[in-house]
């Protein structure tokens, strides 16, 4: 596959049938630039907020405007709550994404955690599940109220579902709950280190308590709604702050479960697409049934002078990801 097609040169060869915005890890703070944990990355932490406005900018240029954005999850920095400054920092944000007049899905990344409890994300702005399209006499696809997930159609005959990848995790958990306490217990069994954000030395070096994963009851509902996209002919685009295929990603970055997420997509025909922040570094990678894994550049680590976001394209035959600054052009033909 070409990294860098241009999608100009191929939009006479195939009609257009919509396109959507995508955009990673924004991890906005009223801060200085600092750097990640190691030490080693540079992270803008104030400009993350103009590159927002520059992606919206663009957008509302394009001949075909997106008809929306899928926000891949770390809206604001974990470090807006050491100052006090969650909620305005949201509002900022969240005030900015207005601007572009089009339905904006949010998933929800750690960084959703440092700052809010789930609790109040279920009650806040960032949770977009009124925008879910539901099937008439199907009630199975139905999510429960115990994960953030939802499904919804953007165009006849493509499904696109938002999967809760922190479903399972110690993040954001009341820690009296049942659930935490499962959770924390999945992650001692993997993770023996006392700095449970710590990989070393692990042969699965993705449970660290900065990801999480899927519960079986999040599985089976993802699976019953794929089973109706297959039977009716659909193309599905999954969307997850988490990425769940190793070549698309840093081995560190995965959920827990990648691989009991796998086996449910791969039982079906119908996914075409897997969209997943996370890395900050992004990666690609097509997996042996065809489905592409898009992990995008994460704005945050994006210097000022350039940019990280996208707008794909989608035909009957392919879908095209014109990206901007770091984010490469891809295409992706349907299996």
């Amino acid at each position: 596959m070409d990294d860098q097609p241009d999608p100009e040169t191929l939009n006479e060869n195939s009609e257009l049938l919509f396109s959507f915005g995508v955009i990673a890890d924004i991890q906005y703070a009223d801060l200085e630039d600092g750097y990640n944990f190691q030490g080693n990355r540079r992270r803008y932490y104030r400009h993350s907020l103009h590159h927002l406005q520059g992606a919206i900018e663009d957008w509302k240029k394009e001949s075909n405007i997106p008809c929306c954005v899928l926000q891949l999850g770390d809206i604001i920095d974990g470090y807006n709550a050491q100052y006090q400054a969650s909620e305005k920092s949201l509002e900022l944000v969240m005030n900015t994404f207005e601007m572009l007049k089009v339905p904006v899905h949010h998933t929800w990344g750690n960084h959703e955690f440092y700052n809010f409890s789930r609790d109040y994300l279920t009650n806040s702005k960032l949770n977009t599940k009124f925008l879910e399209d539901q099937i008439v006499h199907h009630p199975e696809t139905i999510p429960s109220e115990n994960y953030y997930a939802y499904h919804f159609v953007p165009f006849p005959k493509f499904r696109f579902i938002l999967l809760d990848s922190y479903d399972l995790s110690v993040l954001g958990m009341d820690q009296s709950s049942p659930k935490y306490q499962q959770c924390m217990k999945i992650l001692k069994e993997h993770n023996p280190n006392a700095e449970l954000n710590s990989p070393q030395g692990l042969s699965e070096p993705q449970f660290v308590q900065f990801n999480g994963g899927f519960s079986q009851e999040q599985l089976n509902w993802l699976n019953e709604v794929l089973t109706f996209s297959d039977t009716n002919q659909e193309k599905v685009v999954i969307v997850s702050h988490l990425p769940i295929y190793p070549e698309s990603s840093n081995s560190v970055c995965l959920a827990w479960n990648y691989r009991d997420a796998l086996a449910v997509i791969w039982s079906h025909e119908c996914v075409v697409c897997f969209f997943a922040g996370h890395t900050h570094d992004g990666g690609y990678s097509e997996d042996p049934f065809g489905v592409h894994h898009v992990s995008l550049e994460g704005v945050i680590e994006t210097a000022p002078d350039s940019q990280a976001f996208g707008t794909v394209h989608v035909y009957p035959d392919k879908m095209m990801l014109k990206g901007r600054g770091r984010v490469p052009n891809r295409i992706m033909n349907y299996k």
